[in-house]
């Protein structure tokens, strides 16, 4: 669905990415973590086209994958139901027939018909975030590339929204590419975390994890979540002091 290899890229003389591969399945979730600055956002927009390749080679097996963002960047002039369903627009569906489809959708992650034909402004951050995964997940993409999208949410939304995410993926066999600060985040979503190290961006650690992520309860998220704290090459990317010996018995 999505494959990178020897990827490099710079802005100016410093260098952003180093050497970086990756392969992405069709219903894989693959979260790619690390510290600010390492060039996380730049690999995504290169994945997604945004960005002209300067070296290496991206191939996606479909020529427009859905990206979501930090923010929900909704048209501030058009009302929440038309926002969704622009992309459907874009592609030619008469309007009413990408209304009734994002009102459906909507209406399955908890956005009901007062706040589809409300403006955005008149929206929560909660139901502003709710439209944008919406739009995204509205046309149905093979692959979906995933920008902190749940990083400025409360708990409660962030877990109904992951739900959703993961109940999407699964159904459909979605691929997705999630970049996220959140180890807990992480392996709560992931079938594998890749770790990428800073100055300049590159990758140094995968690490699988086990059984589907809708199967995971809170304890296996923080035992995957200990596991890949105790990796020595993401205590470094993360400037994590070296974990001390444990005592014997």
């Amino acid at each position: 669905m999505l494959e990178i290899r020897g990827l490099h890229h710079a802005w100016g003389v410093t260098e952003v990415l180093h050497d970086v591969s990756l392969h992405l399945h069709a219903g894989e979730l693959l979260a790619l973590v690390g510290p600010s600055g390492c060039g996380k956002t730049t690999l995504l927009h290169l994945a997604a086209g945004l960005l002209p390749l300067q070296s290496g080679h991206i191939r996606r097996a479909v020529t427009r994958p859905a990206m979501l963002f930090q923010q929900p960047r909704l048209l501030p002039w058009q009302r929440t139901i038309d926002n969704i369903g622009i992309g459907l627009c874009a592609q030619g569906l008469a309007r009413a027939q990408a209304r009734e489809r994002a009102r459906r959708l909507a209406h399955e992650l908890g956005l009901d018909d007062r706040a589809l034909h409300a403006y955005p402004h008149e929206l929560s951050g909660g139901m502003q975030s709710r439209a944008a995964l919406a739009r995204a997940l509205l046309l149905e993409p093979a692959l979906l590339l995933l920008d902190e999208p749940f990083s400025a949410l409360d708990v409660g939304l962030r877990a109904q929204l992951h739900a959703l995410l993961l109940d999407h993926v699964q159904r459909r066999r979605t691929a997705v590419l999630l970049i996220t600060h959140d180890l807990m985040e992480a392996v709560r979503l992931a079938d594998s975390v890749l770790v990428m190290a800073p100055a300049p961006g590159r990758l140094v650690h995968r690490q699988p994890l086990q059984g589907l992520p809708l199967a995971r309860n809170d304890a296996a998220v923080h035992r995957a979540a200990a596991e890949l704290l105790a990796v020595p090459v993401l205590r470094q990317a993360f400037d994590l002091p070296p974990l001390e010996p444990a005592c014997p018995a």
